[in-house]
């Protein structure tokens, strides 16, 4: 059971790939634009319990590879990391 985690409710093991563009798919992450942006995904990561397993950042879109706790929901994962960024 090395590759699950468990609260006192649960035992889960559930991964998901998010991909999100900038509006128009325009070039906008670069200049340090995408380090600043990789900063904050990390801190609203900490803040919400959520683990980053892999994340990549290219001009015109962004890719997470994230871990969640089933109770807390990917909607609401995705909505903060959104609504923050």
């Amino acid at each position: 059971m090395k590759n699950y985690k468990s609260n006192k409710n649960v035992v889960y093991s559930c991964k998901y790939h998010i991909v999100w563009t900038p509006k128009y798919r325009r070039c906008v992450l670069v200049n340090g634009v995408d380090t600043r942006l990789k900063e904050l995904l990390n801190q609203i990561a900490q803040e919400i319990q959520v683990d980053i397993l892999e994340i990549e950042i290219m001009p015109d879109h962004v890719h997470l590879l994230i871990e969640v706790d089933p109770q807390f929901g990917i909607h609401k994962t995705v909505k903060r990391f959104k609504g923050a960024t």
